[in-house]
């Protein structure tokens, strides 16, 4: 069955808990896996908010490209709950043949709203993003309207790294279903299909988003910090925020993506040498599963 969108009514918000609950949202089907929250695709509801404002401010963008080591270092892994899973693949790689960095969200989403603000972040630490637009998540899922971006129509450059996002959906709704944004090729479901699925991710979370792959080398599904700690806050105060590492914010958004870096520090090579050798990445790179070997096929 291909990668698609699922029809459910939703009733009820997700809250924390020991073991694993599915809540009934009125945008996703949200799991708490683990520490790892995620959301499945889904559609129904009531007219969401917009799906992107404008261009990220110049400040913003350079906050988030300048997050000092200091404070990434202090910060380690923060509240980032989990670490990728190794997974065993033919290594995945971009048309300039670096490792690629498969990325798969929507708008919606308000799990997809926390990650991006780590990515970018640890992303950043690679290369340089264009053309990001600031976003909210819908208007009518829990955590609405999360602060964030959208990575339809950005570009990223990268010497170490090539960075391929797909947005799925938008915000905003079109006959009671989530605006379509981008639909993935057959090679992409097939990647979506078979590497978010069991063994590599738990099978009650299968298919759902966030969801990255480092390389057919690693996995992750949902966002590793509540959206919680974003309520409120415009893109400037939790930009201006990632100084402080006492920040409940910076907890979530800088330990995540330092989470993502010694990830994508893996896949690279330690490389570049300034950002893979920090300590806090070198700790928690030290700590995550080996990698699969690549398969052989047959």
């Amino acid at each position: 069955m291909s990668l698609k969108v699922q029809r459910k009514k939703r009733a009820r918000q997700a809250s924390a808990s020991p073991v694993p609950i599915v809540a009934l949202a009125a945008g996703a089907i949200i799991f708490i896996i683990g520490g790892l929250i995620v959301a499945k695709l889904v559609t129904g509801g009531a007219p969401a908010a917009q799906d992107t404002g404008g261009a990220v401010s110049p400040t913003v963008a350079q906050e988030l490209a300048n997050v000092p080591w200091t404070v990434g270092n202090s910060v380690g892994k923060g509240s980032a709950t989990g670490l990728p899973s190794p997974v065993s693949g033919e290594p995945l790689r971009g048309a300039g043949g670096q490792p690629q960095i498969a990325y798969f969200g929507a708008e919606y989403c308000p799990f997809c709203a926390a990650q991006r603000w780590a990515m970018i972040v640890a992303l950043d630490r690679f290369g340089t993003f264009s053309n990001l637009h600031t976003a909210r998540s819908a208007s009518d899922d829990v955590y609405a309207s999360t602060p964030t971006f959208s990575f339809y129509g950005s570009s990223f450059q990268s010497d170490y790294v090539d960075f391929h996002p797909i947005e799925l959906q938008g915000a905003t709704k079109v006959n009671g279903s989530y605006s379509v944004l981008q639909t993935p090729t057959p090679s992409e479901d097939q990647l979506f299909r078979q590497y978010n699925a069991p063994p590599n991710v738990p099978a009650n979370s299968a298919g759902s988003i966030p969801f990255l792959d480092f390389a057919n080398q690693y996995v992750l599904s949902g966002a590793s910090y509540s959206p919680g700690v974003l309520d409120g806050h415009s893109w400037d105060a939790i930009a201006a925020s990632l100084t402080d590492p006492n920040a409940d914010t910076t907890k979530g958004i800088v330990g995540t993506a330092n989470v993502l870096t010694a990830t994508i520090c893996t896949i690279t090579g330690n490389t570049p040498s300034d950002v893979c050798g920090q300590p806090a990445i070198s700790a928690i790179a030290a700590s995550l599963p080996k990698a699969a070997a690549p398969s052989t096929g047959g």
